[in-house]
């Protein structure tokens, strides 16, 4: 396991330690109204952790409390994983950002595009446009999730299996099959819409690396970083420090739910846009990874300015997520945030009404974890806890704007 603890006095790296303080003090709040069962947030600055506070239960029925050492579910925080994977393959020639897709996964080849009609007799048209591994990274495929409830395609999703879940049996080749049976939303490439995407880029990996996804993150990414504890399941050695998964229950109390059971067991599916569970201290090491430009340790993954790259906005126009994406759910606010290879960015603060830095990138997960990194600042920031949705409570931004105004250099 990668150790997690304060090795800096906030002071010298810039943070009013009395401050940091209020970071404690308000999240604690969702703990003692039972909103959370717990919870565990993680800072660093210039590469020391300066605030590491835990509050509450992994699992209320037993009281085991949230440890350092807690594994998490990191549902769609498995997703820059995925992408940091993919673009260590482009450092080595392996594709072009601008290559078909279907050049490695043949069934997306003559994809069609939603024109109308209902969920049952749909109207479609040839894409004019093939999917690019571009636009995998940027969720601007044209794929969908099916929990969205926003578009017809997104009920096909639903009746073929694919809500919260996969159908039994399948693997990721067969799953990223039938998404492909599936119409696309629009043409790849016009617009930015929350999906699978992430997903079938592991597939991609799969095919071009010639290893399984977890073979290919243990081997490429986490033997290397030390994150010793992160996996496409808790196994028998990590499960007692597994966090039990909860939702919203009718008295507005977190309330433990079944779903959390699948991250016990080795699943069918290898989900590069949600599969992982590790914990805090392999996590940082990953954002630390990324906030050093690819290198941690002597471990380089990636090139500094493919990092860069990664981390600027590429949709088109440098638009950002409410004027080129649709309005519904992601792990991001929409205004003044665009989308890099994997990553939301901050393009303009004030637009957001967010205490942030221009050029902040990050991500969050289903059962309400985040991260990010603020280059300008030089810091980056983990938050793990368990409560699905993650749009139950403004965690994500609160949290922020109180570790940013704890900052007083």
């Amino acid at each position: 396991m990668a150790e997690l603890k304060v090795d800096v006095d906030p002071d010298e790296v810039g943070f009013d330690g009395e401050r940091l303080a209020r970071i404690d003090r308000h999240m604690a709040r969702y703990v003692d109204e039972g909103l959370l069962a717990g919870w565990l947030v993680a800072v660093a600055r210039n590469g020391h952790v300066a605030h590491l506070s835990t509050c509450g239960q992994r699992d209320v029925e037993s009281g085991a409390p949230v440890e350092a050492d807690t594994v998490w579910r990191l549902y769609s925080m498995t997703k820059p994983v995925t992408s940091v994977a993919a673009m260590m393959l482009y450092e080595e020639g392996a594709f072009e950002l601008k290559d078909p897709v279907s050049r490695w996964i043949p069934s997306l080849s003559d994809m069609r595009v939603w024109r109308g009609g209902t969920p049952q007799a749909p109207s479609t048209a040839p894409a004019t446009e093939p999917i690019r591994v571009w636009h995998l990274l940027t969720h601007t495929a044209g794929l969908t999730y099916g929990f969205h409830y926003n578009h017809p395609v997104d009920a096909r999703y639903r009746a073929a299996g694919f809500e919260w879940g996969t159908p039994k049996g399948m693997d990721l080749t067969a799953v990223v099959d039938a998404y492909a049976e599936q119409p696309l939303l629009f043409e790849p490439g016009a617009e930015w819409n929350y999906s699978v995407a992430t997903d079938v880029l592991g597939r991609l990996v799969e095919v071009i690396s010639g290893q399984s996804l977890d073979e290919f993150f243990a081997s490429r990414i986490f033997a290397p970083l030390g994150m010793t504890d992160t996996a496409f399941y808790a196994d028998e050695a990590r499960r007692d420090r597994l966090a039990t998964l909860y939702v919203r229950g009718a008295d507005g109390k977190a309330t433990a739910t079944p779903m959390g059971q699948a991250a016990a067991r080795q699943p069918d599916v290898l989900s590069g846009g949600g599969g992982l569970v590790g914990t805090a201290g392999d996590y940082l090491r990953f954002t630390e990874m990324l906030r050093r430009r690819g290198e941690l340790d002597g471990a380089r993954l990636l090139g500094t300015r493919t990092v860069d790259y990664m981390t600027r906005n590429h949709l088109p126009g440098n638009a950002d997520l409410e004027g080129f994406g649709r309005r519904l759910f992601a792990e991001t606010a929409f205004d003044g945030v665009g989308f890099g290879l994997g990553f939301s960015v901050v393009l303009d603060p004030a637009a957001g009404k967010g205490l942030d830095s221009r050029g902040s990138y990050g991500w969050g997960g289903a059962a309400s974890t985040a991260f990010w990194v603020d280059p300008e600042e030089e810091i980056s920031a983990v938050f793990m806890t368990q409560l699905l949705p993650s749009s139950t409570y403004p965690l994500r931004s609160q949290l922020k704007q109180l570790v940013q105004q704890a900052l007083v250099d």
